[in-house]
């Protein structure tokens, strides 16, 4: 006997080849035609069906049927009939008040609804009916961040359909695409899945990128008809309603992708876009005052988990001179940085105390990683600060010396040392023969300053009174 999967497949395709086939393989032998008519009616007879059964089981919330359809009495249609029943199950759903809600809600039917909305949008046609598959993977995206399943709902959403097309019904604007991309990232920022996270915060930026193209020539468009006195405008409510809607999907793209280096340890970069969003208060209100604070409280701690650099540096100043800083003090996971950065950014010995150890309390699991050299992220970042701190004080050390105030053996001082000289984070040279180290800038290098910043001020006040002498022989 035939079997009907492959005979309502080759209906639907109208495939005369497999059908003959088919028809050869019967014990008797009926005409053609006959069999043909027979076979194309019991097969949309079982379409039929089964939609009826689909939107029966809708309109009753069946979970358990649905379950059964897709995962068992479908198998007899044909690929083009699945996608229809499919089509037509989500444009049911959709157009159920009810049915999301208490599908995935309902004790024990949690597991069985998302299996059926998987198997339905695994199996969908090339456009559907007022996009009903977008708007299913939107709907369910909310209700399953509510319900805390957070990586089921950026699988679902990240296979969200656009189109380039203006003219296709799933054409989307950048602020749109944007705003899929970070709700995607934000969700595998959560449950730490940082390669899916950063995947998705690249497609936003290049979404970012066209947005603010599209804002740029908006804006361009609007002034010029302004100048012409023609054209349609926005009144300022609106074009304030629709910058404050863009900048706010681009402040959450800025913010998820400080994450992502935040997680992928790229701290100084982290910091850096920390720091920008901390200080966007003076330009926009969309930001709560308790969440700038808490940006710069990141920025703190990325600065001080980077390696020593000028431009390490450079952002520890912003963040000590930043008027906010005392701020962090009245938060329980930033208590300490305000001393500690203070000391880093001062270029002052830090000694391990009960403020270092709360600081590295407080820090995230991804910050306390055990790097290649068997230290953790803070312990070298801050091994590399005191070996700067001690070359403020010290002009030359012997690394036995040093490695006590570091709290390393000799071997691995060395090894620290001459790693900072060969990136140019440490201005120094090693001497192996007596085991010392000796640094430019030290003593040495601020006697120099000074001696020559004294014999600036000399020269200087020689100038000033041949000046005054000519004027008063002139006068």
């Amino acid at each position: 006997m035939y079997r009907p999967s492959r005979l309502s497949t080759a209906v639907t395709s109208l495939d005369e080849q497999i059908l003959s086939k088919e028809y050869s393989k019967l014990e008797f032998h009926i005409p053609y035609s006959t069999f043909h008519t027979t076979t194309k009616s019991k097969a949309l007879l079982n379409n039929s069906e089964m939609d009826q059964r689909v939107q029966e089981a809708v309109k009753n919330i069946n979970v358990t049927e649905l379950h059964e359809i897709f995962s068992s009495s479908w198998q007899s249609l044909g690929q083009g009939e699945q996608k229809s029943l499919s089509a037509n199950f989500l444009l049911a759903a959709l157009n159920h008040p009810l049915f999301l809600s208490q599908a995935f809600t309902e004790q024990g039917t949690y597991d069985l609804a998302l299996q059926i909305f998987q198997a339905a949008l695994a199996q969908l046609p090339s456009t559907v009916e007022h996009q009903a598959d977008n708007a299913i993977r939107l709907k369910l995206f909310d209700l399953l961040v509510e319900l805390q399943d957070f990586t089921e709902a950026a699988n679902i959403l990240s296979a969200y359909r656009f189109d380039e097309n203006e003219d296709s019904p799933y054409y989307s604007t950048p602020d749109v695409k944007t705003d899929i991309y970070v709700k995607i990232a934000e969700c595998f920022l959560h449950e730490d899945e940082i390669v899916e996270a950063d995947t998705f915060v690249s497609k936003a930026g290049a979404a970012v990128q066209a947005l603010s193209m599209m804002n740029s020539m908006n804006n361009n468009q609007n002034n010029n008809n302004n100048n012409d006195g023609g054209g349609a405008l926005l009144d300022d409510d609106q074009e304030h309603l629709v910058s404050d809607e863009h900048n706010s999907i681009i402040l959450r793209y800025k913010s998820a992708h400080a994450r992502v280096l935040d997680k992928n340890r790229k701290f100084l970069s982290a910091a850096s876009r920390y720091y920008d969003l901390s200080a966007l208060g003076s330009q926009t209100d969309i930001i709560d005052a308790d969440d700038l604070v808490e940006f710069l409280g990141r920025a703190a701690t990325c600065a001080m988990l980077a390696p020593s650099s000028s431009q390490r540096q450079r952002i520890l100043g912003m963040v000590y001179n930043d008027g906010r800083l005392g701020q962090l003090d009245s938060l329980a996971h930033f208590a300490t940085h305000t001393s500690i950065l203070s000391k880093m950014y001062r270029e002052q010995v830090i000694r391990r105390d009960r403020d270092l150890i709360q600081f590295e309390d407080s820090l995230g699991d991804h910050q306390k990683a055990i790097m290649g050299d068997g230290l953790t992220i803070f312990q070298r970042a801050l091994i590399e600060h005191n070996m700067v701190a001690v070359s403020r004080i010290y002009s030359s050390i012997y690394f036995e010396a040093l490695g006590q105030l570091l709290g390393l053996s000799t071997e691995k001082t060395e090894k620290v040392a001459s790693k900072m000289i060969l990136d140019g984070s440490l201005k120094a040279y090693i001497d192996q023969v007596d085991g010392v180290i000796c640094f430019e800038g030290g003593e040495d290098g601020q006697v120099k300053k000074l001696v020559e910043f004294d014999g600036a001020i000399t020269s200087f006040c020689t100038q000033l009174n041949s000046v005054v002498d000519a004027v008063r022989q002139n006068a």
